[in-house]
């Protein structure tokens, strides 16, 4: 019975639906047009405006997305390029400072009226109490122990120790074991320079007590010591004392620092002066 009751309701209200659309149909709306078109259309149009703005939310948001992906993608490469040429730059850099340093050692080849080889520093080796370092140049090129060692700022040094097929080890002038014989350019006193650990770290030593010597004065080889070149600047007079200091106690010398001129840490082209005896150059002519 109940099963009765609910089909004959559904057939009633399928038949009252039915009737309800073809006088739809009939009916027309003020404009014209049948009622059951106006409510369908005004429906579907409902369905499609949300539909469409569903469809343009996506976009957006999708659009959105592709956009800032772009920029982060985007944003990575400009990274990386700024990345690269910062390197670009100090390679640049690089260059520059190499060509300034080959050009200048060029030059001071050209200067220095003495048979000499260019060589590149390839190593340093730097404590309290030695300081050598290492070039590119040893037996195959002829050279020897005890050639001096020069650079446009002034002396650097000579060669020690066994040296190597393409290698050779240097005793820079402000290593503790070293000694060159020196004077004063202005006055002409002479004395022997020699390094250590101090500030400044070259002193010139038994230079007498009687000899004029200033705050400023070059001190330049002397070349008495049969391996340095005679006139090569090795520094310039720090101070000027008497009756301290390891050789001024009997207070017969002065007390003399000399600040070298060359860069020691900054080294990297040198010239090795390929023959071993004491060469007059005029005084001035290589600086």
């Amino acid at each position: 019975m109940l099963d009765s009751h609910r089909r004959t309701g559904y057939i009633l209200f399928a038949v009252l639906v039915a009737q309800v659309i073809l006088i739809s149909f009939q009916v027309r709306s003020e404009r014209g047009v049948p009622v059951i078109e106006s409510v369908t259309f005004g429906v579907f149009s409902e369905i499609q405006r949300a539909a469409s703005g569903l469809v343009t939310g996506v976009r957006d948001n999708w659009g959105r997305y592709v956009s800032l992906r772009n920029v982060t993608e985007e944003n990575a490469s400009l990274k990386q390029r700024i990345a690269d040429l910062e390197v670009n730059l100090q390679e640049a850099r690089a260059l520059a400072w190499r060509s300034e340093s080959l050009r200048a050692i060029l030059d001071y080849k050209r200067a220095v009226p003495l048979p000499t080889l260019g060589a590149e520093v390839i190593a340093g080796d730097a404590t309290p109490w030695f300081r050598t370092l290492t070039i590119n140049r040893g037996t195959t090129d002829g050279l020897q122990a005890d050639l001096a060692v020069l650079a446009p700022s002034g002396v650097v040094g000579r060669l020690v120790g066994r040296l190597g097929l393409n290698a050779a080890k240097v005793q820079l002038l402000v290593d503790r074991n070293a000694a060159a014989g020196a004077m004063i350019e202005r006055s002409r006193s002479a004395g022997i320079v020699s390094g250590g650990s101090g500030d400044p770290p070259l002193r010139l030593d038994y230079v007498s007590n009687q000899a004029d010597v200033k705050v400023g004065d070059r001190v330049v080889t002397s070349g008495s010591e049969g391996i340095y070149p005679k006139g090569f600047l090795i520094g310039l007079v720090e101070s000027v004392g008497l009756g301290t200091g390891r050789y001024q106690d009997s207070g017969l010398y002065q007390n003399i620092g000399v600040r070298p001129e060359i860069d020691f840490d900054a080294l990297e082209d040198v010239l090795v002066v390929t023959v071993r005896r004491p060469t007059d150059v005029p005084l001035g002519e290589t600086q």
